[in-house]
């Protein structure tokens, strides 16, 4: 702890569990410390990730000035090699190289395993990238040296959870997630694993009834409850309780005084988009969004919140708005920026996400397809969850039974329902598809299919 005196590593210490709790009091307490030790190394390392954590680009941009200001007045060789690969990680991530941040902290974690910071902000960032892999191993990897009985070994076990999930290892990720909220109840991104991978099981009433269960421990004091109210409203959405979805999201989801930060309103939009493809009538939900999202009047910074800004202005009829989005990411990832992770992200996979949510929202289904379909394998290195890519992979569904490609139709909704048997989306979808075919008995089996599933979702 370089240059960090007593009363700052207290406030350290205290910023750790709030940043593993997810409490908003890690920034007072971060601020404390580099207050207390103003030349503190991993303080100001510290400080850093937090500016950067929130995919916010002001924060971004604030982290990066005071980060630079620190790093001039202190000599590289008074820091340890450890915290000299913090300094690192959190340079690079600032500069906009997400994915040598990530690198630098793995490499950290092989040599340091029990560093807690390390191993949290790396598993971040590898949900930023969408790298299930790194979010399993990454935690999966430094987990045996760590004492069972270390207080923090709880909140990797949520984390390596998670992972386990991502990477498709469902039973062994609720398995390891349970585990992590038996040990604190409070541990919230373990509930996350756990609500994950019921998600993925089809098991929306247990989904349902184990956050019922838990309210006072997620739903409110923490930075991610915004995001499990709206896993919750998932779980609902299954069952057809669309007027139900509805009263979550003006409850948690977005109301006059929601914060406005992207990883909220980007919960927001998914969730009424998938109620736009279902043709929903949602009422003005969708202004009072997109003006939301309009007012943050956000640069080209991550295309994964672009995406969900996109579907807040198709979903107002604004595509004006989407298309003024468009055209200024495309002008950015014109000009040479060696190094930032979020050109990539744009050019391969956000830009042409936002111009199928625009063509679909024009009813140019053919094109939304055209545009989709070489992406629905690539989604992931735009960053995301299985669970919130799904609404772009439902947007491809939808496009091609709009636009009659019935045998593109048959095998997307094919590979759907063997990977999630137990999706009543699915099975309506196939409905349609059977319709369309003019296979009456067929349609009327695959709705009975989504009508018990449906059922079976709804906690008696």
């Amino acid at each position: 702890m370089t240059g960090t005196g007593a009363e700052a590593v207290r406030h350290y210490e205290k910023a750790l569990d709030c940043l593993l709790y997810f409490r908003e009091e890690v920034n007072t307490q971060v601020r404390a410390a580099v207050a207390a030790s103003p030349r503190s190394v991993m303080g100001n390392v510290f400080a850093a990730y937090l500016g950067l954590l929130g995919t916010e680009e002001k924060d971004a941009a604030d982290a990066r000035k005071q980060f630079g200001e620190f790093r001039r007045s202190v000599r590289p060789e008074e820091a340890t090699p450890r915290e000299r690969m913090h300094i690192e990680a959190a340079s690079a991530w600032l500069r906009g190289d997400v994915h040598r941040a990530g690198h630098v902290l793995a490499e950290l974690s092989v040599s340091h395993p029990r560093d807690a910071l390390a191993l949290a902000v790396g598993h971040q960032i590898d949900f930023f990238t969408g790298d299930a892999v790194l979010l399993r191993d990454r935690v999966g990897g430094a987990l045996s040296a760590w004492d069972t009985s270390d207080p923090h070994y709880g909140f990797l076990l949520g984390m390596y959870a998670f992972g386990l999930e991502e990477a498709g290892h469902y039973r062994r990720s609720e398995q390891v997630a349970l585990e992590a909220v038996e040990r604190d109840a409070r541990d919230v991104w373990g509930i996350h694993a756990v609500v994950h991978a019921y998600e993925m099981q089809g098991r929306f009433a247990d989904g349902i009834r184990y956050l019922d269960e838990r309210v006072g421990d997620w739903a409110d004091g923490n930075y991610l409850n915004v995001h499990n109210w709206w896993h919750y409203a998932l779980y609902v959405l299954e069952t057809g309780r669309t007027d139900r979805v509805l009263d979550v999201y003006d409850a948690a989801l977005h109301h006059e005084g929601s914060a406005g930060v992207a990883m909220e309103l980007l919960d927001a939009a998914s969730l009424l988009w998938r109620l736009y493809l279902a043709g929903v009538d949602t009422g003005d939900r969708w202004s009072a969004l997109a003006d939301a999202w309009a007012g943050r009047e956000d640069g080209a910074y991550y295309a994964f919140n672009d995406v969900h800004a996109v579907m807040a202005y198709v979903g107002a009829d604004r595509v004006g708005d989407a298309e003024g989005l468009i055209r200024d990411r495309r002008t950015w990832v014109r000009d040479p920026r060696p190094g930032v992770s979020n050109v990539s992200m744009t050019a391969e996979v956000g830009l042409p996400v936002c111009r199928a949510l625009v063509a679909y929202g024009r009813r140019r289904y053919d094109e939304a397809v055209g545009l989709l379909l070489p992406l629905r394998h690539r989604l992931h290195t735009f960053g995301g969850s299985h669970a919130q890519r799904d609404a772009m992979q439902r947007t491809l569904v939808e496009a091609a039974l709009h636009a009659g490609r019935r045998d593109l139709a048959r095998t997307l909704l094919s590979e759907r329902i063997n990977l999630r048997p137990v999706c009543p989306y699915n099975w309506g979808a196939r409905a349609r598809l059977a319709e369309q075919l003019g296979r009456p008995d067929q349609a009327a089996a695959d709705r009975r299919r989504a009508a018990e599933q449906r059922a079976a979702a709804i906690v008696r």
